[in-house]
């Protein structure tokens, strides 16, 4: 049995982003929930902010503006962007968000949100509550720290920040599964569970190796729990 509902915003999980607007000098910053990919080629995404928060004119004036995904440990800081507006103070010092500048856009990136994408409006749908701001994709920013060996970024290792009907959740690391695994060729499910296999194993050892090295006592990361070297300089 099924509960019908009046229409409304039942897509979820959606991310919470940070979007910084303006320049280097005045930025602002307001969080998004409505916000997604519309275009694979060219790069294409949206964001959709009410006519009457102060980013709205800032971005529409400026036609730019940077999408700043989070992690779950900045829940703190993604809500309190989205319920104080700029008018009434400066967010990047109230929440010690570090700027960096753009490659492309003037406006700045968070420096501790792990992927930025820079974005260039091109065109503005005004759809009711929201206007929603077609735009670009232009560059994209990535921590070193979650690129792999193999120079793919692995954003499951993120800690991402989801919002799903009014809060905020993490989303999980273990994947289920990648894109095309249902309709794949059993020689190539085994070619893959093999490689798997082999980097695994690869892996283990170089921990292992590190590991029983004399002198270079281990502890584990508050961060991701792995172990890690300490170092016997002071």
């Amino acid at each position: 049995m099924k509960k019908t509902l009046k229409p409304g915003t039942m897509l979820y999980p959606l991310p919470a982003v940070l979007v910084t607007g303006g320049t280097m000098e005045e930025s602002t910053v307001m969080t998004a929930a409505w916000t997604g990919i519309v275009c694979s080629e060219p790069p294409m995404t949206y964001v959709s902010i009410r006519p009457e928060r102060y980013s709205h004119d800032v971005i529409r004036d400026a036609g730019e503006f940077v999408i700043n995904l989070t992690k779950a440990s900045q829940a703190f800081e993604t809500d309190y962007a989205g319920c104080v507006s700029t008018r009434k103070e400066d967010k990047f010092e109230r929440l010690g968000l570090r700027k960096l500048p753009g490659d492309v856009v003037k406006a700045p990136l968070i420096e501790q949100c792990p992927v930025n994408l820079e974005c260039k409006v091109v065109e503005v749908k005004e759809l009711g509550s929201h206007d929603m701001f077609l735009a670009q994709i232009v560059a994209v920013h990535v921590d070193e720290a979650l690129f792999n060996r193999e120079g793919r970024v692995c954003l499951e290792k993120a800690g991402l920040l989801a919002y799903i009907h009014g809060g905020y959740l993490p989303l999980g690391s273990r994947k289920i599964g990648t894109f095309g695994y249902s309709v794949m060729k059993p020689k190539t499910k085994k070619k893959k569970a093999a490689a798997s296999r082999a980097a695994s194993k690869t892996k283990a050892a170089l921990k292992a190796r590190a590991g029983s090295k004399q002198g270079k006592p281990q502890k584990k990361s508050v961060f991701t729990g792995k172990r890690v070297l300490v170092s016997d300089k002071k």
